[in-house]
């Protein structure tokens, strides 16, 4: 799904909009950036979220994750899952 037709998934209907559009401009910056500098990225844009007070609880992040994997193949799938495990293990710390 390289165009924002994911946010209109049905999936997503609890989420709040401001989130939705928060999500999106995170999407756009973490355009073209290497698997090496996008786990950097994404705990720098979760901190700034909270700061923000729009952070997204469990079941938020559990649907994001599911409508982005959409489309996307097994290799794809599989570095989202583990770039998620790794975020879970540093939240727990």
């Amino acid at each position: 799904m390289s165009d924002n037709s994911w946010m209109q998934n049905p999936a997503l209907g609890g989420i709040d909009p401001n989130k939705l559009q928060m999500l999106l401009s995170m999407a756009d910056q973490a355009k073209g950036k290497s698997p090496n500098e996008l786990l950097p990225f994404l705990m720098s844009a979760s901190a700034q979220s909270k700061e923000n007070n729009m952070s997204f609880d469990s079941a938020e992040t559990d649907a994001i994750i599911e409508v982005m994997k959409m489309g996307k193949s097994k290799e794809e799938i599989q570095r989202i899952d583990k770039i998620c495990a790794i975020m879970k293990q540093m939240k727990r710390r």
